[in-house]
């Protein structure tokens, strides 16, 4: 399932237990992005269970790498405007990311943009990215 948190029914949507922001270029696969998440999170002695959504900026909300690995993780994907997610602070920043969908950065921009606070920075693998925030509260 995808959920457009621009249209949630309320904006900002905080998901209690861990988000996982991700991006991925087109070559990314299911395989790539689990394996990516999964090793972010085992290096990092955080339980597959607390998985609550995967979050990326809108234009790769439906990208079948990460819809893929939300299934196997029985997580939601939810897709930000790029625009939310340019606003918010990050210490990694990328111009060929701004180019291509509009934000300088997505894993820890969509990690955080759900509310929390940043537990695994950045990861990359060859097409894939993904980052690590616990909701507050």
């Amino acid at each position: 399932m995808v959920v457009d948190a621009s249209r949630a029914r309320t904006p900002g949507v905080a998901y209690r237990g861990l988000t996982v922001g991700v991006g991925a270029s087109g070559a990314a696969d299911a395989a790539e992005v689990y394996g990516l998440v999964t090793r972010a999170l085992d290096a990092a002695g955080l339980a597959h269970a607390r998985v609550a959504a995967l979050a990326t900026v809108r234009a790769r909300g439906g990208h079948p790498g990460i819809v893929g690995a939300a299934a196997r993780l029985g997580v939601p994907v939810v897709a930000h405007p790029p625009e939310v997610l340019a606003a918010v602070p990050v210490a990694h920043r990328s111009a060929r990311a701004a180019a291509a969908v509009g934000t300088p950065s997505v894993a820890e921009a969509a990690a955080l943009a759900s509310g929390g606070r940043l537990l695994v920075g950045r990861r990359a693998s060859a097409h894939a990215t993904c980052a690590i925030a616990e909701a507050s509260g």
